[in-house]
């Protein structure tokens, strides 16, 4: 089994495979898709292909199967075999990929799984022909194959005409007989890989023992949780339907000093989710109430009281879990945050019921020196880490919500005191859009959905750039003379994340909160669950 090792970072101009425009009906002068394949080659190659919604032709009729590829065209084609949808993002950094392009939404899609990169920073070329070791180092990346052999294996006569980044990918490629060379024994690297040529490579990879089953298989099974904030349950549920969210979680339930409950359970979100195949973990917070907390957990007699008030409504209304939480806790409330926690969850596993505790990073600050991030990890099912807030309303300086590095070392940090499969990433669907300061400090900022957030970029006409280092795409703009700066969460930011999740065999992810997305968000996320899932075995792993 192979895995991708930064070959990514040796190409800054590839793309990816065949397409087309038109998806024809059978020719009215044969049993062909095309009137123009009978004498091809790739004849039978571009038919299956074609019944497998892989391919489409250049007309109603027409396939132009001696045609050279561009990379639009190659990228559309790697897309639908690896069953990714097309993601039409908002936020683009390409001045040459319109969005009324028939190719937009593939190259997004490509893009934000970090498959394809542009010809600049700016510019992707989406019309240039690709060439045969641009298309070998392309397809090494989108099936996650090594492409790390020093070019052993090689013996191409023309092999000194091979770039030396394309090298390992051809070695790949040939020693898997995806591409072989021609008769002379040459790979001819820079010549324009031709449509045929491109039917018969996909073919191959779909006979690769095992491949095409892989590519047909469900994605792993993961939590994905939503938490319901500001929406009805009619616009909650009108939203999860668009979505990949499989857990739901709603602000039902808050603790008071004696243990009290407050209670605004709406059973018809039980009902539905029943009906949907989903599951409920109801919230359960403290209104970030410190003293009352305090009280609460100090007290055995309060803590048995909201424990036994939790458990009944659990049963009462037949949700699968809970999910705890409590912000704001004085670290001197730290064993009593656990004992809380312990007796909660005994209580819940004995009505074969879930708890899941929200934690924020450990950043070794009081904010988070009450959580004893072992021992809540033993008693509780999930661990939920609070992936966002590295800069906040309150901060000095501006910066992300979430940047990458960010949140990689939160994972890592909480994995050194829980078990991974027990860890949730909880993502932010808001942003921040920061006032600067002469000096470079933050005079205030302002709260954005990702709508807000788009919108604001559309209006102004914001060409935003991507920062690899931080996962994130920045923009800027000034407006009565002050300073605005922009950490832009969104598709491609949140799938770098997600990649974490998948890669540290984390349990699953989280949002806050459902409704604050904009929708071209879901596609993106069904796209990373599918293609970070993808093993594809060789004869070699």
């Amino acid at each position: 089994m192979y895995r991708r090792t930064g070959l990514m970072a040796k190409l800054t101009f590839a793309t990816i495979i065949l397409a087309g425009l038109f998806m024809p009906k059978a020719s009215s002068a044969s049993n062909l898709p095309f009137d123009d394949i009978d004498d091809s080659y790739a004849k039978q190659a571009i038919i299956d292909l074609y019944n497998k919604k892989i391919i489409t032709g250049t007309s109603s009729t027409s396939f132009s199967p001696t045609r050279s590829m561009t990379r639009a065209e190659f990228i559309a084609v790697l897309n639908r075999l690896l069953k990714l949808e097309q993601v039409f993002s908002p936020v683009s950094p390409y001045a040459d990929v319109p969005k009324s392009a028939w190719y937009y939404g593939w190259i997004q899609a490509a893009v934000q799984l970090e498959l394809v990169s542009g010809t600049s920073a700016t510019t992707f070329a989406p019309n240039k022909q690709i060439t045969r070791q641009e298309a070998a180092v392309l397809l090494t990346n989108a099936l996650k194959l090594s492409g790390n052999t020093n070019g052993s294996g090689v013996s191409f006569k023309d092999i000194d005409d091979i770039a030396e980044w394309a090298l390992d990918s051809v070695a790949e490629v040939n020693k898997l007989k995806l591409m072989v060379g021609d008769d002379h024994s040459r790979f001819r690297p820079s010549d324009p890989i031709k449509r045929q040529e491109a039917a018969i490579l996909l073919s191959r990879v779909l006979k690769q023992d095992g491949w095409e089953a892989e590519l047909n298989a469900a994605p792993d099974d993961r939590i994905v949780m939503g938490w319901q904030y500001g929406q009805t349950v009619d616009e909650y549920t009108s939203t999860i339907k668009k979505s990949n969210v499989n857990t739901l979680s709603p602000r039902w339930y808050f603790v008071g000093n004696t243990g009290e409950v407050t209670d605004v359970t709406d059973s018809s979100l039980v009902t539905w989710a029943k009906k949907n195949n989903k599951k409920v973990w109801a919230m359960v917070g403290n209104r970030s109430n410190q003293e009352a907390t305090h009280e609460l957990l100090s007290s055995a007699t309060a803590r048995n009281n909201a424990v036994n008030q939790l458990a009944a409504k659990a049963k009462q209304y037949g949700v699968d879990g809970l999910n705890l939480d409590f912000e704001n806790v004085a670290p001197a409330d730290r064993a009593y945050f656990t004992a809380f926690v312990t007796e909660l969850a005994a209580k819940l596993h004995a009505m074969n019921k879930t708890l899941s505790v929200d934690v924020s990073p450990d950043l070794g600050t009081d904010w988070t020196e009450a959580f004893d991030y072992a021992k809540l990890g033993k008693q509780a099912d999930y661990i939920v880490l609070m992936g966002y807030d590295e800069h906040y309303g309150g901060s000095l300086y501006p910066g992300p919500n979430a940047s990458l590095p960010y949140v990689r070392s939160a994972i890592n940090t909480l994995m050194k005191a829980v078990d991974p499969a027990k860890i949730i990433l909880a993502l932010p669907f808001y942003n921040r859009d920061w006032t600067l300061n002469p000096n470079g400090t933050a005079a205030s900022s302002s709260y954005l959905t990702f709508t807000e957030q788009n919108g604001l970029i559309e209006k102004l006409s914001l060409r935003p750039v991507w920062d690899a280092e931080l996962g994130q795409y920045v923009a800027g703009y000034t407006k009565q003379s002050l300073v605005h700066s922009i950490w832009i969460e969104d598709g491609r930011s949140l799938i770098a994340k997600y990649k974490l999740v998948a890669t540290k065999g984390l349990a699953g992810i989280a949002y806050w909160h459902i409704g604050g997305e904009s929708p071209d968000i879901w596609p993106s996320m069904r796209n990373a669950e599918r293609y970070y899932d993808y093993r594809f075995e060789t004869g070699n792993s």
